[in-house]
């Protein structure tokens, strides 16, 4: 992962000992290994993995891509017409298997809990890549959607050539060197009000989108916090209708440039 630049979006911490909200559903995609990697995939209702050609490699926030949350997420970018495949890079660890009382220990423990995780997917996500890319084939197109804990593994993706088109929600762990070597067409979905993506930082990832003609769109939705996209409440109408248009606009950015 990219490092000494300047940061733009922090890495989670207070916002990702809250769990949110669950969202109701039942998923129906299947656990699959690659590359010794525990992998969420969802197909398109009617097709087979040799009829695909549009694939969306799914990197989750840090409740990891097995919870209903993403699961749906996942179920949803499928059912329009996508192959999704959700790595876990927190090899069967996510944040969610350790979540007790927030008190101090809670913290120092999160911290130590996070330096692990993110040098884990640093280390499994590359290879894992490289198989799906084994398995489908370079002739279909590769789109990337992140969450959180997932968006610098869009962009490091989204650094290389020949990806169609990339996405994130509400991201952290970004600095300057990400959107200076953006290749592909991003869409960034994002909250008004967000602890780790500041407004400063998101006008400043735009100037430099700008400088580098870039392809991208940025929305930004009023009145929700970090993680709305994934774990908002639904019976919030706003947070329901930001949470649902962000998917909408992530898809049909995909379809785009697909």
């Amino acid at each position: 992962m990219t490092e000494s630049s300047p940061t733009l979006a922090t890495a989670p911490v207070e916002c990702c000992l809250n769990r949110g909200f669950k969202h109701e559903g039942t998923s129906v995609g299947k656990v699959v290994t690659v590359a010794g990697v525990k992998t969420y995939v969802s197909m398109p209702n009617g097709c087979d993995n040799q009829e695909q050609k549009r694939i969306i490699l799914f990197f989750s926030d840090v409740f990891g891509p097995f919870s209903n949350n993403a699961k749906l997420l996942q179920d949803y970018y499928a059912s329009e017409g996508f192959i999704v495949l959700g790595v876990d890079y927190f090899l069967g660890d996510p944040i969610d298997a350790h979540l007790g009382q927030k008190n101090e220990a809670a913290d120092a423990w999160f911290d130590a809990w996070l330096t692990m995780a993110v040098r884990r997917a640093a280390m499994c996500t590359p290879p894992w890549i490289e198989a799906v890319e084994g398995l489908y084939g370079h002739e279909v197109k590769y789109c990337a959607v992140g969450y959180c804990f997932g968006a610098p593994f869009v962009m490091d993706f989204a650094a290389k050539d020949d990806v169609a088109a990339a996405a994130f929600a509400h991201p952290g762990n970004l600095n300057e060197s990400h959107f200076e070597k953006l290749r592909a067409p991003l869409l960034l979905s994002c909250a008004e009000n967000d602890n780790t993506f500041s407004a400063e930082s998101r006008r400043r990832a735009e100037d430099i989108m700008v400088k580098n003609k870039a392809s991208y769109h940025i929305q930004v939705f009023s009145g929700v916090e970090h993680g709305f996209a994934a774990r908002g409440d639904p019976t919030n109408e706003n947070i329901r209708w930001a949470k649902e248009e962000s998917a909408r606009s992530i898809i049909g950015w995909f379809k785009r440039f697909t």
